[in-house]
């Protein structure tokens, strides 16, 4: 039984090959193109903004947490992976950083002719506007970053 689909986005323009090559490397199983019967999936291309390049993974395995493999291929990369959270906000990301860091971001969507684009990434710290989303990210697993001006609960 698969889970997903997972669909990231990677800060740079990173080649497919290397791309596949870091999600196999995570998983420990072989990941193939748009291959007809092949059990793991993944269509890599590129578009604009500051996370060009696309990854869309289907027949995700089960039981595999998915922010835990991007991690991964983010540290395999050196470069930041990008991919939804939890909330129904639609500016709010889980960031995984090159360094093992996973933590909630807010990012600004452009669609364009070529797909869309994501720049502009922030830390989720309760205070940005996209925060008074009615999908609020105090309702995430992943909370907002505490900040001088706003301290974490105690």
């Amino acid at each position: 039984m698969a889970d997903g689909p997972w669909n990231w986005c990677i800060a740079g323009r990173a080649d497919p090959d290397r791309v596949m090559g870091a999600l196999a490397g995570a998983l420990e199983r072989q990941v193939h193109g748009m291959v007809a019967g092949a059990d793991l999936l993944c269509d890599v291309y590129h578009v604009g903004g500051d996370f060009p390049t696309m990854v869309d993974i289907y027949l995700t395995p089960a039981g595999v947490v998915e922010e835990t493999i991007a991690g991964a291929v983010a540290v395999r990369l050196g470069a930041a992976v990008l991919l939804p959270d939890d909330t129904l906000n639609p500016s709010r990301y889980v960031l995984c950083e090159p360094d093992g860091t996973i933590r909630a971001v807010h990012v600004d969507e452009r669609e364009t002719d070529d797909g869309t684009e994501r720049r502009h990434v922030r830390a989720c710290t309760g205070h940005d506007p996209a925060c008074a989303a009615p999908a609020g990210c105090d309702r995430s697993r992943w909370k907002p970053d505490p900040t001088p001006e706003r301290p974490a609960a105690a």
